[in-house]
């Protein structure tokens, strides 16, 4: 098939998603329990002989297990982090087999609120257990041992896939070599959680919600899942990258004195979430952000994060960015304190950007640098 487009040397290429099947329950902290649990996943480059190339690349809250390359010639854009995975990018394919999951409790093949529940016949919807971290990070566990990988190279993520990997250094301490942590942060602060209060109420109150059971009614709370998604975008960007995107332009040459979208930021907005509310689902998007409250693995030693922190024997690097108001640099160096505090082999970064949180998904050079080296590094 002749394709729409060249692919340049440093793409992966046309991908194929594959699927296994757990054999086993997954027991989850919530003391509920999940039968045939399936997840989807890509990888990208070769496993080696040795098994010892391996890494685990965790999403983000509205990521998948779709971030290099293209499903197909007609595909408009890569995978969500097409820009640094790759052959000859900072997370290369030459040297490294990357896998990438799309986790439990997600919208895109994983087994989610979307599935059926095979112990009453029906979609779970809302009544899919709630979910954390910590189980993700077992259900990867289990997903290793299906690929035959013992130990990881690395594993790394950034935003929510950043404390993925800090809690993969925590409860698989044999398992993992190197960490790497971007933008991310060891617990949610207030803010983030009161954001993530209004997404959820923005989903909840939409009429065609329907207590969360609106697929078995053929109903889609896309209305409230398009506001959940403008409220977490405005997050996700800086003042600056706003200022230099849109300033105050407006789409027409005057003011039409009314509600329609006028700004090109409000343009910008509701294109957005209009997108995100045909490609997501909104028990996923609850479930996910609920999780995201949830993570303080500090709780359970009364908030002593340097205590948290012991298990480590990982190599650790924290990147953050200058604009990164969601998971601030301040949040960052609050984990690099207390690493440092337990000892740890530690490395910190903080990169200029103009992005704001999705920094972390621009192939800024020094950011690209750092990664590099960090895992290149005694390969």
């Amino acid at each position: 098939m002749e394709t729409k487009y060249n692919l340049s040397k440093t793409s992966v290429g046309i991908v194929e998603p594959k699927r296994v099947t757990f054999e086993k329950p997954l027991t989850l902290e919530c003391g509920e329990s999940i039968d045939n649990i399936e997840i989807v996943y890509e990888t990208y480059g070769s496993l080696n002989k040795n098994k010892d190339n391996a890494i685990l690349v965790c999403h983000a809250l509205s990521g998948n297990h779709h971030s290099a390359g293209y499903h197909d010639t007609s595909d408009k854009r890569p995978g969500w982090w097409d820009s640094l995975i790759g052959p000859e990018k900072a997370i290369d394919t030459n040297k490294f087999f990357v896998v990438s999951p799309n986790n439990l409790g997600g919208c895109h093949g994983s087994t989610g609120p979307i599935s059926m529940n095979e112990k009453t016949g029906e979609i779970f919807g809302s009544n899919f257990p709630l979910i954390t971290v910590l189980d993700w990070v077992n259900s990867q566990a289990v997903l290793s041992d299906m690929l035959g990988i013992e130990t990881w190279h690395c594993v790394m993520g950034g935003s929510l896939g950043g404390m993925q990997a800090l809690q993969w250094s925590i409860s698989y301490p044999e398992r993992v070599k190197k960490v790497g942590i971007i933008a991310a942060a060891s617990k949610l602060s207030a803010q983030n959680i009161a954001f993530n209060e209004v997404a959820r109420q923005a989903i909840i109150s939409d009429p065609d919600f329907q207590g969360g059971q609106y697929l078995q009614n053929n109903k889609s709370p896309k209305k409230g899942l398009r506001l959940a998604r403008m409220v977490g975008h405005i997050t996700y960007l800086s003042d600056e990258a706003m200022k230099n995107k849109f300033g105050r332009d407006l789409k027409e040459a005057k003011l039409g004195f009314g509600f329609n979208a006028e700004f090109e930021v409000e343009s910008y907005l509701r294109y957005q979430g209009d997108i995100f509310s045909e490609n997501f689902d909104a028990n996923t998007y609850l479930i996910m952000t609920k999780l995201l409250d949830y993570f303080d693995p500090a709780s359970k030693y009364n908030g002593d994060l340097v205590k948290t922190l012991d298990p480590i024997k990982a190599k650790l690097l924290i990147l953050s960015f200058s604009t990164d108001w969601r998971f601030s640099p301040e949040r960052s160096r609050e984990m690099v304190d207390a690493l440092i505090s337990a000892k740890k082999n530690i490395s910190y970064v903080e990169i200029e950007s103009s992005h704001g949180h999705d920094s972390f998904l621009f192939p800024e050079k020094r950011y690209v640098e750092a990664l590099n080296a960090f895992l290149v590094n005694e390969l």
